[in-house]
C-alpha cells in the first residue's frame, strides 16, 4: 500500500471504526447546541427571576457567543498543533466546568462569566471537529461527513429542548445547566476511548514517535500498517497558522468568514430570540421551548436534506439557494400571528433554511483549507465569524428596547442570510471531480477541490 495513509483513506471505502468517529463528532456537536442554546431555554426563568430587560438579556445572551469567537479562533490553532483528540479533550473539560459554575451564580455578571468560558471550550470543541469528521472521510463522503457533523447541532438542540421543556416544567433553570454539564461530562471518556488521533494530522505535522502514532491510528480504525512516513520537507511541516492569510489563500479566507459572519446573524436572531419572543406572546416558557424543538428540528432535516445532496449536486449553488430562502421564512416569522401551531410551522422552516445555510458553509470551509491549518482556519473562520452570532441578539435586544415591532426586527435580521448568498457567489468551486483530494495541495479562491462526489 502506498507509504502515505492520506492516499489510502481517500480512495479507501471508510470502515465501520471511521463511520463511528463521525458519528462521535455528530454527537459532540449536538452538545454544543444544547449547550449553546441552554440560555435560551433558561432566559425566560432568568429574566422572571432577576427582573431585567430585553436589552439586559441580549447582552446575556451573546456572552457565550464572546466566547465561541475567541475559543475558536485561538484553540482551533492549538489542534493544528498538538492535535485533534487532546485539543477536543481539553475543551469538554472546560465546557463542563462552565456549565456546572453557571449554577451557582445570583446576577448577571457572574452568569456572563460562565457562559464566556463555556463558549471557549465551544468554539475550540466546534473547529477541532470541523477537521476531524473531514479527516477521518474519504474524498467520496467527505461534504457528506461534515454535513452530519454540522446537524448535530440542531439534533442536541431538538433533544435537549424535549429535556429542558419537561425541566422547566418542574424545576428553575438552574436544572437546564446541569443536564448540560452531565452530558458533557459522559462525552469525554467516549473521545478518550474511540477517537485517536487524525491520520491527517500525524502525517502532515510528523511529531516525534509519528509513525508508531500513525500505525496506531491505522489499526484502531481498522487498516494495515505503513512502514514510513510520507517525505514532506521539514519546512511544510512548520508552515503554521500565517498560511491562512498567504496569498493564495486569502481570498477564500475573507469570503468565507465574511459569508459565514453575516449568515449566522440571522441563525442566532432566531435561536436566541425565539423563546422570549414567544413567551411575550403570551405563553409559557415550556411552550416556547417547544417552538424552539420545532425550529431545531427543521433545522436537523435542513442540514441532513442537504448533506444529501452535496453528493450530486453543486454544494455552492444548494449553500446559496437556501441562504436566499432563509431570508425569506425569517421574514415571514416576524409576521406570524400568535398561533402556537403557526409559530411552530414557520420556525420549523426557518430553521431548515438557516442550519441548511450553516452546513453548506461547514463543507466549504473544510474544503478551502489545506490540513496544516484546517483547524486554525476553520477557527479563525467561524471566530470572526461569531461576531455575527455576538452581535444578532444584542443588535435585536436594542431594536426591540427602541420598540421597533417584531415584523421589521425579523426583517432586518435576515438579511444577513441574503447578504451571505451574495458574498459566495464570489467564491469559485472547482466542479470536475479529482481523483483523490491532495490535503497538502494550496486552495485558492479560484480553485476548491470538491470533495464528495463519486470517483
Amino acid at each position: 500500500m502506498s507509504t502515505d495513509p492520506r492516499d489510502t483513506l481517500a480512495g479507501s471505502a471508510m470502515t465501520a471504526r471511521q463511520v463511528l468517529v463521525v458519528a462521535i463528532t455528530i454527537a459532540l456537536n449536538a452538545l454544543d447546541g444544547f449547550d449553546v442554546l441552554s440560555i435560551s431555554f433558561a432566559s425566560p426563568g432568568i429574566a422572571a427571576e432577576w427582573g431585567i430587560d430585553r436589552a439586559a438579556l441580549g447582552i446575556v445572551l451573546s456572552m457565550e457567543l464572546i466566547g465561541m469567537a475567541v475559543g475558536s479562533a485561538l484553540l482551533g490553532g492549538v489542534a493544528d498543533r498538538v492535535g485533534r483528540r487532546p485539543a477536543i479533550l481539553g475543551c469538554l473539560a472546560v465546557m463542563a466546568t462552565g456549565m456546572v459554575m453557571a449554577t451557582t451564580v445570583s446576577g448577571l455578571a457572574g452568569l456572563s462569566t460562565w457562559r464566556i468560558v463555556t463558549g471557549l471550550g465551544i468554539g475550540g470543541m466546534l473547529a477541532a471537529i470541523n477537521a476531524v469528521s473531514m479527516e477521518f472521510s474519504n474524498t467520496r463522503r467527505r461534504h457528506l461527513s461534515v454535513s452530519l457533523m454540522s446537524i448535530g447541532y440542531p439534533l442536541g438542540a431538538v433533544f435537549g429542548g424535549i429535556v429542558a421543556a419537561r425541566l422547566l416544567q418542574g424545576y428553575d433553570w438552574r436544572a437546564v445547566f446541569y443536564f448540560g454539564a452531565a452530558a458533557t461530562t459522559v462525552l469525554i471518556p467516549v473521545v478518550f476511548l474511540f477517537v485517536p488521533e487524525s491520520v491527517h494530522w500525524l502525517a502532515r505535522r510528523q511529531p516525534a514517535g509519528a509513525l508508531e502514532r500513525v500505525n496506531r491510528s491505522l489499526a484502531r480504525i481498522g487498516y494495515a500498517p505503513i512502514e514510513e512516513l510520507p517525505d514532506i520537507p521539514a519546512d511544510m511541516r512548520r508552515r503554521s497558522f500565517g498560511d491562512v492569510f498567504a496569498a493564495q489563500q486569502v481570498a477564500s479566507t475573507v469570503i468565507v468568514t465574511l459569508a459565514y459572519f453575516l449568515h449566522i446573524t440571522t441563525l442566532y436572531f432566531i435561536v436566541k430570540w425565539v423563546p422570549k419572543i414567544v413567551v411575550d406572546l403570551g405563553f409559557a416558557a415550556s411552550a416556547a421551548a417547544g417552538v424552539l424543538v420545532w425550529t431545531n428540528v427543521g433545522g436537523a432535516i435542513g442540514g441532513g436534506v442537504l448533506g444529501l445532496l452535496t453528493q450530486r449536486y453543486d454544494v455552492k449553488t444548494l449553500t446559496i439557494g437556501v441562504l436566499l430562502v432563509s431570508t425569506v421564512a425569517v421574514t415571514m416569522f416576524g409576521r406570524t400571528p400568535a398561533d402556537l401551531q403557526r409559530l411552530s410551522i414557520i420556525c420549523g422552516l426557518a430553521g431548515f433554511c438557516t442550519n441548511a445555510g450553516i452546513v453548506g458553509l461547514y463543507a466549504i470551509i473544510a474544503q478551502v483549507f489545506p490540513t496544516h491549518i484546517r483547524a486554525s482556519g476553520t477557527g479563525f473562520t467561524i471566530g470572526v465569524g461569531r461576531g455575527g452570532s455576538v452581535c444578532a441578539p444584542i443588535i435585536a435586544g436594542f431594536l426591540f428596547a427602541a420598540h421597533y415591532s417584531l415584523p421589521t426586527v425579523a426583517f432586518l435580521l435576515g438579511l444577513g442570510s441574503l447578504l451571505a448568498g451574495i458574498v459566495l457567489l464570489f467564491l469559485r468551486l472547482e466542479t470536475d471531480r479529482p481523483a483523490v483530494e491532495r490535503p497538502d495541495a494550496p486552495v485558492t479562491a479560484a480553485h476548491v477541490p470538491a470533495a464528495g462526489h463519486a470517483h
